[in-house]
């Protein structure tokens, strides 16, 4: 059957690789770490290229191939990877996309690690590094540099929320021959199609929306091209990025799932969203969703909905924000996003304690910010969470 004709839906069914022989209605898992050759011959040829087939799970595997093949139908692109860690997959762009003297422009506000390792470690290999408010298109143009390779987006961005217009930042960025990656974990394919909307490359740490349950660790890069896959996957076996596949069977049965799960978790950030906006204890409420949300038209423009992911701050500032998040009792004080569960957590000091407060401050991640992942609970009961750990803010 050809997916790539089908709806989102049955796409997240039915696409991939594998080709069951014996009637299983499930992808077998191929746990092996190598594939034995017909003869001598065979061997030699796959080595060269010159014929199709796996050889060692590091270079290529069933269960990769078929979590790829699904993520290139969702995104719309040319080809994917699929990595051991969403890290791995933002260090694989980076490898594959940038060298000695190469500089790169990213969102001040996106995911800490993200920029924490291209600030400390790529330096000393020649690379320079840009951190803007992107959302602002002025920003990017009085950013861009001669030896400007890439342009790496996240939008929305972590934890801000803030969004930038893919479609305005990829046009400016080919007028310069620069190459555009957009990190998509906070939407998915579901809720936002980079690639149709100009960008070339297209990240997600698969730990998040896309496996849905916080059972595994993964990363994945959709291309536009050939040529820009070739590098991904010249650099992925060759450093080791690779995924398990076992953790990549997981991840492909958490995908089928992965619209219906979003939808559910949705309809109950909007309801939490409006909750916590219209709390006196609350300062305020950033939500894509809400009509105060301050770029509620590119909303409208390049997502297909609001999705799941909120922050808020106290009027109490960070003593209240860790009242609360010490007493909540439904929702998990975790860090990591787009699961079932409700998880709450506070980025200044987790996943954003990389950078130092003068960074933080400017990227606007005050130091009372709670960033909250809505999950798929009865939302009556998120609520009653919430209210009841507000009462002690």
């Amino acid at each position: 059957m050809d997916t790539k004709k089908t709806g989102f839906n049955s796409k997240l069914i039915h696409s991939g690789a594998v080709e069951e022989s014996m009637g299983s209605a499930v992808s077998p898992i191929y746990q092996t770490s190598t594939f034995k050759f017909e003869d001598a011959d065979q061997g030699a040829r796959r080595f060269q290229g010159k014929e199709g087939g796996y050889i060692y799970t590091r270079l290529g595997n069933p269960n990769l191939d078929d979590l790829a093949t699904a993520l290139t139908d969702l995104e719309e692109g040319y080809g994917a990877v699929v990595t051991s860690s969403g890290m791995a997959a933002v260090n694989d762009v980076y490898m594959a996309l940038l060298g000695s003297g190469d500089h790169m422009i990213s969102h001040n506000a996106v995911y800490g690690p993200s920029r924490g390792i291209m600030e400390t470690f790529y330096p000393k290999y020649g690379v320079e590094s840009t951190f803007i408010d992107c959302s602002d298109i002025e920003n990017i143009k009085r950013s861009i540099k001669p030896n400007t390779r890439l342009l790496y987006l996240e939008t929305p961005a972590n934890p801000t929320l803030k969004l930038t217009d893919i479609e305005a930042a990829s046009k400016l960025a080919h007028e310069h021959n620069i190459l555009v990656c957009v990190d998509n974990t906070f939407c998915s394919p579901y809720l936002q199609k980079p690639l149709k909307l100009g960008a070339d490359i297209v990240l997600h740490s698969m730990t998040k929306f896309i496996n849905g349950h916080a059972d595994i660790v993964g990363g994945a890069v959709i291309a536009k091209t050939k040529e820009i896959l070739d590098k991904l996957v010249y650099v992925m076996k060759n450093v080791g990025f690779n995924m398990d596949p076992h953790q990549a069977w997981l991840t492909r049965r958490g995908l089928k799932t992965m619209a219906i799960r979003i939808e559910r978790a949705q309809e109950n950030a909007i309801k939490v969203a409006e909750f916590l906006e219209s709390h006196p204890k609350v300062k305020w409420v950033l939500y894509p969703g809400l009509d105060s949300f301050p770029q509620k038209d590119l909303v409208e423009k390049q997502m297909a909905g609001p999705g799941a992911m909120m922050s808020f701050e106290l009027k109490g500032g960070i003593v209240a924000g860790k009242q609360v998040m010490d007493h909540v009792k439904l929702a998990l004080l975790a860090v990591s996003l787009g699961g079932i569960e409700t998880l709450i957590q506070h980025p200044a000091s987790m996943t954003h304690a990389v950078l130092g407060q003068k960074e933080r401050m400017e990227a606007g991640i005050s130091d009372g910010l709670v960033r909250l992942s809505v999950g798929i609970e009865d939302v009556e009961d998120i609520i009653t969470d919430l209210d009841q750990a507000l009462s002690f803010a």
